[in-house]
C-alpha cells in the first residue's frame, strides 16, 4: 500500500511540474517578444519546455519505466513534429488558432526535434537525479 501511495504522491508532483512548465512556456511564447527577448531564446526555449512537459506527462503515464518513458517521449516529441508535413483544411485551420499553435505548432523544423529531444534529455536526467537523491535520503 505504501508503494502504491508513493507512486500516487510521485504522480501529483509530476503532473504539478508539468503544469508548471505549461504556464511558463506559454508565457515565454506569449510575452517573450514583447519582453525583449531574442528570438532563438524564445523559439527553442518554448520547445525545449515542450519535451519537459512530453517527458514529465509520460511519466505521470507509464511510471517506473526510465528508458521506456524517454523512448516514448521521443516519440510522441518527433511524430508531433512529423504531422506538421501533413495538411488537411481542418487541421490547418486547427494550427492557427492558439491552442493548435501551442500543441501541434505551424511548419515542420528539424531544430524543433532537437530542442524537443534536449529538453526530454535535461528532464530525463533531472528526474534521475532526484529519484536517486530520494533513494539515498
Amino acid at each position: 500500500m505504501d508503494k502504491m501511495k508513493a507512486i500516487h504522491k510521485s504522480r501529483l508532483r509530476r503532473l504539478g511540474a508539468a503544469a508548471l512548465v505549461i504556464a511558463t512556456g506559454t508565457i515565454l511564447r506569449l510575452a517573450g517578444y514583447e519582453a525583449g527577448l531574442p528570438y532563438w531564446f524564445v523559439k527553442y526555449g518554448g520547445s525545449l519546455l515542450w519535451g519537459v512537459m512530453v517527458y514529465l506527462l509520460v511519466t505521470v503515464i507509464v511510471p517506473g519505466r526510465p528508458r521506456l518513458q524517454v523512448l516514448l517521449s521521443t516519440v510522441i516529441a518527433v511524430t508531433v513534429e512529423l504531422i506538421r508535413l501533413y495538411h488537411t483544411p481542418w487541421l490547418d485551420e486547427f494550427r492557427l488558432t492558439l491552442a493548435g499553435a501551442l500543441l501541434l505548432g505551424r511548419i515542420f523544423s528539424v531544430w524543433n526535434i532537437v530542442a524537443y529531444i534536449a529538453g526530454i534529455t535535461v528532464a530525463a536526467v533531472a528526474d534521475h537525479a532526484l529519484r536517486t537523491r530520494h533513494q539515498t535520503t
